[in-house]
């Protein structure tokens, strides 16, 4: 069995493939390496023999959970890496390495699945975009605040917005004017990440007119997939780009 993960700012995701498949046989989010340990044990008959994975984390950090794996399993892991050019797309930062691993390996995803030019918009703590060309050149992106951060340095810095995350999840049903806190925050929130992706869309359609593939991936992607009918929302877009960079065959 083969363990993935990809290590995010605030969570590790996790799943375990079948080796030689490309079945799932569990999956989960964790917060901690110690939850990640209590999770893979509880997975019934695991055997892992292998284990690649990605980490926007510090070095210390990531080193720190390869040797708490080696540890538990025995097993080798493979970490991925930046690259200038890497399975047809060119890394379009003027200093490749300081482009983020996972949006790297985001591209990389994307850009096998369509064939071509795409946009891929990826939402976590931070939203970010990135354009890549038919030819595989990386055009460069954005990065703004994604949902967690907004609502958190409102709270943060505004002493009356005061809310629990129940009133948040209630607040994003609708859109209409909030007529309570939590619903202007949600909700405000929202409209401005909705209105990150259709300017995201309006400058893909001026390098490439209609022809290009929209990708949604990252835990926020459902909050704006309605916004983008057109858009493939492909929540593991990162494991693709992983498999690629870190091929255990």
């Amino acid at each position: 069995m083969i363990l993935e993960l990809d290590c995010g700012n605030s969570f590790i995701k996790w799943r375990v493939l079948e080796a030689g498949r490309a079945n799932v046989y569990a999956e989960g989010v964790v917060g901690s390496n110690i939850a990640l340990i209590e999770s893979l044990w509880a997975v019934p008959n695991l055997l892992l023999t292998r284990c690649r994975l990605v980490s926007v984390r510090a070095l210390e950090e990531t080193d720190k959970l390869v040797e708490t794996l080696v540890e538990a399993f025995g097993v080798t892991v493979s970490c991925a890496t930046s690259a200038v050019e890497m399975a047809g797309v060119h890394n379009g930062y003027e200093d490749f390495q300081r482009l983020g691993l996972d949006r790297w390996l985001a591209i990389l995803g994307g850009y096998k699945l369509a064939s071509g030019a795409c946009l891929v918009l990826d939402f976590g703590t931070a939203a970010t975009a990135d354009f890549v060309a038919a030819d595989g050149q990386h055009l460069g992106g954005f990065i703004c605040p994604g949902m967690p951060l907004m609502r958190n340095q409102l709270r943060t810095h505004t002493h009356k917005i005061r809310y629990d995350d129940a009133a948040a999840e209630r607040a994003l049903e609708r859109l209409s004017p909030g007529r309570t806190t939590a619903e202007a925050v949600e909700r405000g929130c929202m409209l401005m990440l909705r209105g990150f992706v259709l300017t995201q869309i309006e400058l893909a359609r001026a390098y490439w007119g209609d022809d290009f593939t929209v990708f949604l991936t990252g835990g926020d992607a459902d909050l704006v997939c309605d916004a983008v009918p057109q858009a493939r929302v492909v929540p593991d877009l990162v494991f693709v780009g992983l498999a690629m960079a870190c091929p255990l065959s």
